[in-house]
């Protein structure tokens, strides 16, 4: 027996607990994609579309209906999904059987068994934009709940936000770790040269460089042997 929908309230709860710090964005969609599927009556499947550049993708989706639903649209470079994406505006389909718009993709969506649907436009970023997509059984499923599938969006909007800002600072913070090891080895492996040859740092670094381009490696990974064979006690 099929559970009744989420209240709007329970719905917006869940999406405001979901934990940026022990979740990847990818985990994140498919919990807003989830949250949405359960609180919207007349919802058969769910989707997120995300939309780089020119490049668009299926980033979560509840069932492999959505899936489907979604990558016809990406083959034929236009849909609901990709036009809510990119204009960031809402777009409903109340009649699969009737739809003008969009009458090749709408018809293969009826014939799969979806009578409508309703994609809201999420901007995540200047860079990235992205649509919800929820797609119903029957026609006119969404015309009682767009406003309140327009309010799950503008909380998912938010999340998926703070989830692609947490996830760029997390990786910036890695490169920025990276990079300081990078150069900390490479300045004890100057070290290490200085002392062997009574060099200044200058001369010790194009030492490292020309070994570096001489043995086709990168600069830290012969820093980093050199200090290794040090601290072994082999001669360099």
């Amino acid at each position: 027996m099929p559970q009744p929908p989420l209240d709007l309230t329970d719905a917006l709860v869940r999406l405001g607990t979901i934990r940026h710090d022990r979740a990847d964005l990818n985990t994140v969609l498919a919990r807003i994609a989830q949250v949405a599927k359960e609180s919207l009556p007349g919802t058969a499947e769910v989707s997120v579309t995300l939309v780089h550049g020119s490049e668009a993708r299926t980033a979560a989706y509840t069932g492999e209906l959505a899936l489907r639903l979604d990558e016809w649209q990406y083959e034929q470079g236009r849909g609901p999904c990709l036009d809510a994406a990119t204009t960031g505006t809402t777009m409903i389909v109340h009649d699969m059987a009737t739809e003008s718009r969009w009458p090749e993709w709408a018809r293969s969506a009826l014939g799969a068994g979806v009578g409508s649907s309703l994609s809201i436009g999420l901007p995540i970023q200047e860079a990235v934009v992205g649509a919800l997509n929820v797609y119903g059984s029957r026609a006119r499923a969404f015309d009682d709940v767009t406003g309140a599938a327009q309010t799950i969006a503008g909380y998912a909007a938010i999340a998926l936000a703070n989830a692609h800002l947490y996830e760029s600072t997390a990786t910036l913070a890695q490169q920025m770790q990276t990079a300081m090891q990078s150069r900390a080895v490479i300045e004890q492996a100057k070290g290490i040269i200085m002392g062997q040859r009574r060099c200044g740092p200058e001369e010790a670094f194009s030492i490292l460089a020309k070994v570096s381009q001489d043995s086709n490696r990168k600069l830290r990974e012969v820093a980093e042997a050199l200090v290794r064979m040090t601290v072994e006690g082999r001669e360099p």
